[in-house]
């Protein structure tokens, strides 16, 4: 199987790399634009099998632990958007783009290939955010419109761009803080990128162990 790994920066995924140094990788820097760019034009060079993104997020929801591992079973540019009267909306509340229109399904971008049913962890919904806050007004706008588990700051980025090129994905994440909790004392960023690579290493392990059962069935 031809699988590449995404990570935004090669801390998320340093572990994994000095275990698997042959793993096909690819860094694609913090944010959105860089995600998409790099993200596009590797897809565009190479016929993936699977692509994984991996890395770390802020969890909205206190019955998710620290250092807990989640896939990502849809994800949303949530601040691409209006920001009105103390109110968000989207686009498509809007008028300026079709919620339904693909890639997108009641304006998520969701991962319903069968990759994501094959191992144990908890599904979740997520928001993608270009700046990460402690403005308790904004992170209630984003609780109030998407009601999600988690944030980071490219997962959508892969959902759109995996979609667009029929690519088969998976979003793979480990809390490290509570949103808006930017005291780094409190936070699990070593232990979430252990348990983050850990999992990278079972899911790889699983793969290469049945790679055409997989394969057969997330077609």
């Amino acid at each position: 199987m031809q699988i590449l790994l995404v990570a935004a920066t090669e801390m998320e995924i340093q572990p994994f790399l000095n275990k698997k140094p042959a793993a096909d990788f690819l860094i694609t820097g913090v944010g959105c634009p860089a995600t998409v760019y790099h993200l596009a034009k590797r897809v565009h060079q190479i016929d993936y099998d699977l692509v994984i993104q991996a890395g770390i997020a802020g969890s909205f929801s206190r019955s998710i632990q620290l250092a807990d591992v989640v896939l990502v079973k849809q994800d949303s540019f949530a601040d691409i958007g209006i920001a009105e009267k103390g109110r968000l909306y989207s686009i498509f509340e809007k008028g300026l783009g079709d919620e339904n229109a693909f890639p997108y399904n009641k304006g998520w971008l969701q991962n319903n290939g069968e990759f994501i049913d094959h191992f144990p962890f908890t599904k979740v919904k997520a928001v993608t955010v270009n700046t990460v806050t402690d403005n308790e007004m904004q992170i209630n706008q984003l609780i109030s419109k998407f009601d999600p588990d988690i944030e980071s700051m490219e997962g959508a980025a892969l959902h759109y761009v995996s979609l667009q090129e029929s690519v088969p994905f998976i979003q793979l994440r480990a809390v490290s803080n509570y949103v808006g909790e930017r005291d780094k004392e409190k936070w699990k960023m070593q232990e979430a990128v252990l348990n983050l690579n850990d999992a990278l290493m079972s899911i790889f392990d699983r793969i290469m162990s049945e790679p055409s059962n997989l394969t057969d069935q997330s077609k």
